[in-house]
C-alpha cells in the first residue's frame, strides 16, 4: 500500500511584479551602506542568475491561510471526494498568515486549523496541523502523510502549501527580489495497484548549515532592531545545494528500484534557475549519464520563488495542461526534491 495524487490544485495571485518594480528601491549591504552598482545592473544579474523576470504578490486582503484555501478547494474539487472523508488537513508553510502593511505572524490556531473551518468539515478525526519544514516542507508533509497512509491510519490526506513571502522581506536587501507569493495542494488517497509515492529521503544539515537561511534585521539600520526579515547566504546555500541534494536525489531514485533511464520528469523546489540546472546536471553525472533533454519543468522566470508552494503549484499547471512543453501520462516516473532552511533536502519517486 502506499499514497496516490487523485486532484491537484494551485493559487497563483493576480498581481504580477516585475523587476522594475524594485527601481526605486534603496538596496543596502549587511553594513547598511548603499550597494555601488545602480538598480538596473542588480536586476539584471539576478535575472541572469535566478532567471526571474517577474514574480506574484498576494492581494492587500489575502493571507496565507486564505491562498492555501483556494488551492485546496481546488485540489477537493480535481480529486471528486467528499472533504469529510479526509483524514488529515497537513498545512506546509513557514511564516504564518502576516497582514499585509503588519509586522506580526499568526500560527494561532494552525493554518490547517483555518483550512479546515473554512471548507466547513464537520468530522472531528479528520486532524488539521502544519508543517515549519522551510522550503522543503511540502514534500515533508507529503511524506508524512504517506506515513499515515501506508500504517492504515488514513486513506485519504489533503496536503497544502502556501506561503507570502512578500510579507517577510526586507526591502534593502537585493535577495527580496526573489521572492514570491503562492500556493499548492493536492489528496493523496492509499492504493494498492503499484502507482504513487515509490520511495523517499529526507535529511536535516544542522551541525554547521543551520543559519544559512535565517531571520535577522533590516539592512537599514535606521529600522527597529526588533523587527526581523528572511535573510541567507546565498553562496553557502548554492554550494551546499550543489554537494548534497544530487546525492539525496540519487538515494531516493535507486530505493525506488528504478534506473536513471526510467525517469520521466524531475520537479524541483524553483528556487534558482542556474542552481536548480546544475543540481540536476551534478545527478545525472552521477550515473555517468547525458542530462535528458525537457526533463526539469521551470516556471520561476514568471512566478518567483514562493518556497513550499512551487512544486504543488508547478505540478497542478503540468497535470492541467498549462506547460506546453510538459506533460505528464499514466506510468511516467517523476522524482520531486526540494532544499532549503534548516537546512534540510528531501526528495521522492512518483509513479503517475
Amino acid at each position: 500500500m502506499t499514497s496516490k495524487i487523485i486532484g491537484v490544485g494551485n493559487y497563483i495571485p493576480s498581481e504580477t511584479i516585475t523587476n522594475l518594480f524594485f527601481d526605486k528601491h534603496i538596496f543596502l549591504n549587511e553594513q547598511g551602506d548603499a550597494l555601488k552598482e545602480d538598480n538596473a545592473s542588480i536586476t539584471r544579474k539576478l535575472q541572469k542568475i535566478t532567471g526571474i523576470v517577474e514574480r506574484r504578490y498576494a492581494h492587500s486582503n489575502e493571507v496565507t491561510s486564505d491562498l492555501g484555501l483556494i488551492a485546496a478547494q481546488e485540489a477537493i474539487e480535481n480529486s471528486g471526494i467528499d472533504p469529510e472523508t479526509l483524514d488529515y488537513i497537513i498545512f506546509a508553510h513557514n511564516f504564518g498568515d502576516v497582514k499585509f502593511g503588519t509586522i506580526q505572524s499568526d500560527m494561532v490556531p494552525s493554518l490547517a486549523s483555518r483550512v479546515k473551518h473554512s471548507l466547513q468539515i464537520k468530522n472531528n478525526f479528520c486532524v488539521a496541523y502544519d508543517v515549519l519544514f522551510g522550503c522543503p516542507g511540502w514534500i515533508e508533509a507529503v511524506i508524512q502523510a504517506n506515513a499515515f497512509i501506508k500504517s492504515g491510519i488514513a486513506k485519504r490526506c489533503l496536503v497544502i502549501g502556501a506561503e507570502t513571502l512578500s510579507r517577510v522581506s526586507d526591502i534593502h536587501d537585493r535577495d527580496s527580489m526573489i521572492y514570491a507569493d503562492g500556493a499548492g495542494a493536492v489528496v493523496l488517497e492509499s492504493v494498492e495497484d503499484g502507482s504513487g509515492i515509490q520511495s523517499h529521503l529526507s535529511a536535516s544539515f544542522t551541525y554547521k548549515e543551520k543559519d544559512y537561511l535565517y531571520f535577522g534585521k533590516s539592512y537599514n539600520n535606521e529600522s527597529c532592531p526588533s523587527v526581523k526579515y528572511i535573510k541567507m547566504d546565498g553562496r553557502k546555500i548554492y554550494e551546499f545545494a550543489l554537494t548534497n541534494v544530487p546525492e539525496a536525489m540519487k538515494q531516493c531514485l535507486d530505493k525506488s528500484g528504478f534506473s536513471i533511464h526510467d525517469l520521466d520528469k524531475i520537479i524541483i523546489h524553483q528556487a534558482n534557475e542556474k542552481m536548480d540546472e546544475a543540481i540536476v546536471e551534478r545527478f545525472y553525472q552521477l550515473y555517468n549519464t547525458p542530462l535528458p533533454p525537457n526533463i526539469m519543468p521551470m516556471v520561476i522566470d514568471k512566478l518567483g520563488n514562493s518556497s513550499v508552494a512551487t512544486i504543488p503549484s508547478l505540478l497542478a499547471m503540468i497535470l492541467k495542461g498549462e506547460l506546453e512543453k510538459h506533460q505528464i501520462e499514466k506510468g511516467n516516473v517523476v522524482l520531486f526534491a526540494s532544499v532549503g532552511a534548516g537546512m534540510n533536502i528531501n526528495a521522492f519517486v512518483y509513479q503517475f
